[in-house]
């Protein structure tokens, strides 16, 4: 029998040969940019202006797509993607999408529909997104935000800057998987004391002096300069920076959220900062972000820094999510335990 494979997203050349060799069996389709005329009529403007091509309009007839989908058993998918993928694969049996956060598919219909859906976590650019919240800590570290305001005044103010060393300061990790460990690593190699949370407890690795689980959030926040968000959004973690948790943060402490905008509550951010309760926050998502402009509160302060949604990216490719989709149709081929299934009740 047949295994199709379809696929959405562009593949190198290495990684379609070595979908082809896992089996004789495997019949690979590549697809890329074929459903971006349906994407752009069910996604909002927003997000099909950012993440498609200008001129990309779709392939094919509506009924070559059908086609396509009807007869996959197996889908690689990007973002954003069609909507109605289980609707119109009757034979689907597993997809795997290249992003690392599930929360990506909260729209469409494959959320918790039986299909098994893998994701890239754990592969994807840990490095860069970790090097960004670096940028991110040293940008309120040495007061960078300050420069901004002084060219707008031209007008310099060296105190304002209140520069701090980074060597001995303490930073909480929130969320210590794939991405939160590496941002941990770089972070003791500056001499800083790394420290972090978990769903659950972890042993300490990779320069933390320690995991705590979820519980133990807020006494780290008590105690750390900077607080790195790094974990999956999920109804768990949805506002798990919210108003507490900032009053729990130590005086002056600095935010840096590269996970997901809706685990940071925006009205409490604004409410820290107006408070004069952090130093600033260092923003590459933001609630809706797929959908609308950033709160414009957010936006026009000066201690904010807003980037939208870059940090993955670099002039190098470090993102392994195809190795993990060709090692998993090797397990998928023999009957194996696929990696990264989401577990739709944990919500990643």
């Amino acid at each position: 029998m047949s295994l199709s494979v379809l696929s959405l997203i562009s593949l190198p050349a290495s990684i379609q040969d070595e979908v082809r060799s896992v089996d004789p069996s495997v019949a690979l389709t590549m697809a890329p940019g074929w459903y971006d005329g349906e994407i752009r009529e069910t996604w909002p403007a927003f997000t099909t202006e950012r993440y498609l091509g200008r001129r990309s309009r779709g392939h094919g007839t509506r009924e070559e797509r059908d086609a396509l989908l009807a007869a996959a058993r197996v889908v690689v998918i990007g973002f954003p993607f069609p909507l109605d993928i289980g609707a119109r694969a009757p034979n689907l049996e597993w997809v795997h999408q290249r992003p690392a956060g599930a929360s990506n598919l909260r729209r469409g219909d494959l959320w918790d529909a039986g299909v098994v859906v893998t994701s890239s976590r754990g592969r994807a650019h840990n490095l860069p997104i970790a090097e960004y919240a670096v940028a991110g800590i040293l940008h309120f570290a040495k007061g960078l935000q300050v420069a901004e305001t002084e060219r707008a005044e031209r007008r310099f103010r060296a105190p304002a800057y209140a520069p701090v060393q980074l060597a001995g300061k303490t930073v909480c990790v929130v969320g210590a998987g794939g991405i939160g460990r590496e941002v941990g690593r770089l972070c003791a190699a500056l001499g800083m004391r790394v420290v972090g949370t978990r769903r659950s407890p972890a042993p300490p690795s990779r320069g933390f002096v320690g995991i705590r689980g979820a519980d133990g959030l807020h006494e780290l926040l008590a105690e750390s300069d900077f607080v790195v968000v790094c974990c999956q959004w999920t109804p768990e973690t949805e506002n798990l920076i919210g108003r507490d948790a900032f009053a729990a943060m130590k005086d002056g402490a600095a935010l840096v959220n590269i996970a997901r905008g809706e685990i940071v509550d925006e009205e409490a951010l604004v409410a820290a900062l107006a408070a004069g309760k952090i130093r600033g926050a260092a923003l590459d998502v933001y609630v809706g972000e797929f959908d609308r402009a950033p709160d414009p509160r957010l936006w026009g302060d000066p201690r904010v820094l807003l980037t939208p949604h870059i940090s993955a990216a670099a002039d190098v490719s470090s993102h392994r999510g195809a190795d993990l989709f060709v090692e998993n149709l090797r397990r998928f081929v023999e009957g194996e335990p696929l990696e990264n299934v989401i577990d739709w009740a944990r919500g990643y």
